[in-house]
């Protein structure tokens, strides 16, 4: 039966006395800062770095006309552009601008990799390689490296190659995320699929055997074609969150192609098939990266990138509150991860797990996401029949709770207990407000000392990135969220970067390795 771990385990950062002193308006003793300082510093080894979405970023080059620019062989392309979509109520665009705003990474990347290694100090980048610009056209049929070579876009291939030496001489890392949320539109017919996804075709995940596959002979493609620079991938970029938007709860706030409402069938066929991706992309991968581009003794360390997040009842006194906290909790953490860290496939979504032998030992390391605790509200009449026995919330009416630095720390060690792997804080930031500069550095400062604490007790924690290096294209909400650390007017036809404050804050602390004493005081962690 599933061990439930959705309760706030009770963990505080010991706030030490110069910092109380400080928020009644008294010098804190200097004798005491040296000791501050050490307690929230980070290893030799701990990767600073930022992370971004290749669809999210790369359009809107303020050259015109440039050629590879505009990605639109993509099912979010689709989604996002075809009238039948964007007139319709039901396709959650609340976002309105056009698919191609962007600001133009694909262009300018050269300069962005410069910021991040000179200003932000970064050792460290994670992006995608996307699969409809390296393969616009069906691979259907073609099989071995060679012939895929073939038919690759050629223009795509060096524009990776570009980059990734680009990382090399400045002496960052990369993690290459091989699927972050798009499929190419000849695998996934995303405004067919939405206006009926009975009878669409081609269906995405819920073809499954097909587009398994596909992607498999996508991620063995590219490992062979530039592991020689890489040695760290994530196969997918929060495989639930495509599952939950897409196929149960699309909405204003968060949709997916195909942003259908309550497909519980098919909410649980995606869902096996984003599990057997994974493992496939593993062996994939395992089998084509051969060359060891670190210097490490292993050619390829392959993990996946999942958001995590801590659940509570929203009144802890009832009872259906407190049993739809637990559901939840497993549906949208532990399902999935218990499946591809531990080969325990739990294909009805019902608690009981079967164990597969082709989905055992692949994984190497978990990137965890993390945004805020959610609280949730228990049914009386299941709206998630099909999930029965745990459908016992109302997934539209799952809200975010209060920002929780502590929810970082505990899924960390969650992820510590449950499944012993090396962790990366994958992707951790926030929709910056126009109206308050020190609410980035706020943030940033107070969740990296949970990390920092999390590194301190033993937690196989080996870096953190940021979400995100630029303002980009938030899926369905366009440009209306401002996860940058640099700023960028979606009007400016220049696409001209300002560092927000949170990127000289986070400069700070990657080139010191530590959270000094005078962030500490200037954004205190909660006790």
């Amino acid at each position: 039966m599933i061990g439930f771990a959705f309760m706030r385990t009770v963990f505080r950062l010991a706030i030490p006395m110069m910092i109380l002193l400080a928020a009644c308006g008294e010098d804190p003793p200097e004798a005491e800062v040296p000791e501050l300082a050490e307690d929230l510093s980070f290893p030799e080894g701990f990767l600073f770095g930022t992370a971004i979405g290749g669809f999210q970023v790369d359009m809107g080059c303020p050259t015109p006309g440039l050629g590879g620019c505009v990605d639109n062989g993509s099912d979010w392309y689709a989604f996002a552009t075809s009238p039948a979509t964007t007139g319709s109520a039901k396709a959650y665009l609340s976002g309105q601008d056009p698919a191609v705003v962007g600001p133009g990474f694909w262009e300018l990347y050269d300069m962005d990799l410069d910021r991040a290694r000179g200003e932000l100090h970064n050792g460290a980048f994670r992006f995608s390689i996307e699969w409809s610009r390296v393969f616009p056209a069906s691979t259907e049929g073609i099989t071995g490296y060679e012939a895929l070579r073939a038919v690759a876009d050629e223009a795509t291939l060096a524009h990776y190659h570009a980059m990734l030496a680009g990382l090399r001489v400045r002496g960052m890392s990369p993690i290459v995320t091989l699927n972050h949320g798009t499929l190419p539109g000849w695998i996934h017919d995303s405004v067919g699929c939405h206006l009926n996804l009975a009878a669409c075709s081609p269906r995405g995940w819920l073809d499954r055997e097909r587009t398994v596959a596909e992607i498999a002979k996508y991620a063995a493609f590219v490992a062979r074609e530039f592991g020689a620079d890489v040695d760290r991938w994530a196969t997918l970029n929060e495989p639930f969150a495509v599952l939950h938007a897409g196929y149960l709860a699309p909405s204003v706030e968060r949709s997916h192609p195909p942003a259908v409402s309550l497909a519980l069938g098919e909410a649980k066929e995606v869902f096996v098939a984003l599990v057997e991706a994974h493992a496939r992309m593993y062996d994939a991968v395992k089998a084509n990266d051969v060359v060891d581009a670190d210097g490490d003794g292993a050619p390829s360390d392959v993990g996946l990138v999942y958001g995590m997040t801590p659940a509570s009842p929203a009144e802890p006194t009832n009872t259906l509150d407190v049993k739809a906290a637990k559901n939840l909790f497993y549906l949208y953490n532990l399902a999935y991860l218990d499946a591809v860290a531990r080969g325990e496939l739990d294909a009805e979504l019902a608690g009981k797990s079967a164990r597969r032998a082709d989905l055992e030992g692949r994984m190497d390391w978990l990137g965890v996401t993390y945004r805020a605790p959610l609280t949730v509200k228990g049914t009386s009449v299941p709206l998630l029949h099909e999930l029965s026995p745990l459908g016992t919330f109302d997934p539209f009416d799952v809200r975010p709770g209060a920002e929780d630095p502590e929810g970082l720390y505990e899924m960390l060690s969650l992820a510590q207990r449950s499944y012993g792997l090396p962790l990366f804080v994958a992707g951790n930031g926030l929709d910056h407000p126009e109206d308050d500069d020190d609410a980035g550095p706020s943030y940033l400062v107070r969740h990296l000392a949970w990390a920092s604490r999390a590194v301190r007790e033993g937690i196989d924690l080996r870096g953190y990135f940021f979400w995100s290096l630029l303002d980009g294209y938030a899926w369905n909400q366009g440009t209306n969220r401002r996860h940058g650390l640099y700023a960028v007017d979606p009007a400016d036809p220049q696409k001209n970067r300002t560092p927000r404050k949170t990127a000289e804050t986070y400069g700070l602390i990657a080139e010191e390795r530590r959270i000094s004493p005078e962030l500490l005081v200037a954004y205190p962690a909660p006790r």
